[in-house]
């Protein structure tokens, strides 16, 4: 190995070395690229980087992220949540676990309407854990459950995680939605099945609503309350995601029609007030801001890396790993699904992915699968300890009597459910490529 190659391995490794101190992760791309590439080439390398960091920031999809995030926000502020879970919780009956899967079904509408999952997470825990506990719910399921439901935004479009990976992996934004609203929904329907098998082997950990508390609401006013609560989210996330995938509108375009049909949500739920509307820009402007800076600075490293060889170590690294291709895929879901645990989805697309990806392309690797597999595996990044952020979210909002055990203990099963979702996702590619080919993408 040459003394570039050597500079590349201090690249990677003077990058989580800084990441472990605590250094913010925008902070440590920059850095770590600065100095080795430095070192490597000295100031030549970087005579690059206003060209590229000028690609960036005019590129015009980009707008598609603060525009979703607004309209996420907004909805999450509406407090349509809170009027779901109870109308769900009612209409599942006598069936144990009702409750629960009613947080599934309100963590699907979230996901297609914040895809925050911070946003989404503390919603329901705010929201429903003080109601499941009285109910006589089991603190860990309850916990599993809405950690599992809050991370579904991440997969459900339109989604951040979705848009980082149509512009790393160069595939068109509506295709990246198409491909994940099945492995989406088999996600959410995992969930629902294992919270019915719970419910049927421990009946006792999740009981259903009482009977008198059903009957004190009629048929018809339960179903006026599922149309007034559930249609107008709905509407809105089938019209974004539907002139997106139908090439009607770009998702620029379509982001936008989102932000004002939010607005007009909230406000046809009379709950749109001037402090509402500063905090949702508020929360906008520091999420965009967060995303978008990661984003330049991880153009510093990525310039680095490759001017160092780095691409041709990772081929070196793939030559001495048996079995292939298919060998080669598991290794970058291994290599995801450690990282999970230390690093956050943004971090992680960033760095794994670009390294892999000219390997896999020269394997003739259809990219819309790999996506969709490096999606479902970037979920369990936010419920893997010790750094899951579905369970920092969660625990800072929790009642008094719930541990951090029951929340650990709670997403264990759900982690393994997204790991058979993987599974599921490589044996049958058709999961994620039926609905792009579908429509023609």
């Amino acid at each position: 190995m040459g003394m570039q190659e050597w500079l590349a391995i201090g690249l990677l490794i003077g990058f989580f070395v800084l990441l472990i101190a605590g250094v913010p992760v925008g902070i440590t791309l920059a850095t770590a690229g600065f100095v080795f590439g430095f070192m490597g080439f000295g100031e030549t390398l970087f005579h690059l980087l206003p060209a590229r960091i000028y690609g960036v920031v005019a590129n015009y999809q980009w707008l598609a992220i603060p525009l979703f995030v607004f309209m996420g926000v907004m909805l999450e502020k509406s407090r349509l949540a809170e009027d779901l879970l109870d109308v769900i919780g009612h209409l599942a009956g006598g069936l144990r676990g009702g409750m629960a899967l009613g947080i599934i079904g309100v963590g699907v509408l979230m996901g297609a309407t914040t895809g925050i999952v911070g946003a989404t997470v503390i919603t329901l825990g705010l929201l429903t854990l003080p109601t499941l506990l009285r109910r006589g719910y089991d603190p860990a399921i309850s916990c599993g459950a809405i950690c599992a439901s809050g991370t579904l935004g991440q997969i459900i479009p339109p989604s951040l995680v979705l848009i980082l990976l149509s512009d790393i992996m160069q595939l068109s934004v509506g295709t990246l939605f198409a491909a994940a609203v099945m492995p989406g929904l088999m996600l959410a329907a995992l969930y629902c099945a294992w919270i019915v098998l719970n419910g049927i082997l421990r009946p006792e950990s999740m009981p259903p609503v009482p009977k008198a508390e059903r009957d004190s609401v009629s048929r018809g006013e339960l179903w006026w309350r599922v149309v007034r609560v559930a249609v107008p989210p709905l509407a809105l996330v089938c019209a974004v995601l539907g002139s997106i995938i139908a090439g009607i509108a770009a998702p620029t375009e379509a982001a936008s029609m989102g932000a004002l049909g939010a607005i007009g949500v909230v406000a046809l739920a009379r709950r749109l007030t001037l402090d509402v509307l500063r905090d949702v820009m508020r929360s906008t402007t520091r999420i965009s801001a967060m995303v978008l800076f990661i984003l330049i600075c991880s153009q510093v490293f990525s310039l680095a890396f490759r001017g160092l060889h780095g691409e041709s170590l990772i081929e070196d690294l793939f030559a001495f790993l048996p079995g292939g291709t298919s060998a080669g895929i598991w290794f970058l879901m291994a290599l995801i699904f450690v990282l999970g645990f230390f690093l956050e989805w943004i971090e992680i697309s960033y760095i794994a992915v670009p390294l892999f990806l000219p390997i896999f392309a020269k394997a003739g690797v259809d990219p819309v699968w790999l996506a969709m597999l490096i999606t479902v595996n970037l979920q369990t990044s936010f419920l893997t300890p010790p750094f899951g952020w579905a369970l920092f979210f969660l625990r800072g909002v929790t009642p008094p009597g719930v541990t951090t055990r029951h929340i650990y203990t709670g997403v264990l099963p759900f982690v393994g459910l997204q790991v058979l979702g993987i599974v599921l996702v490589f044996a049958y590619p058709a999961i994620a490529t039926w609905l792009p080919k579908a429509i023609g993408w």
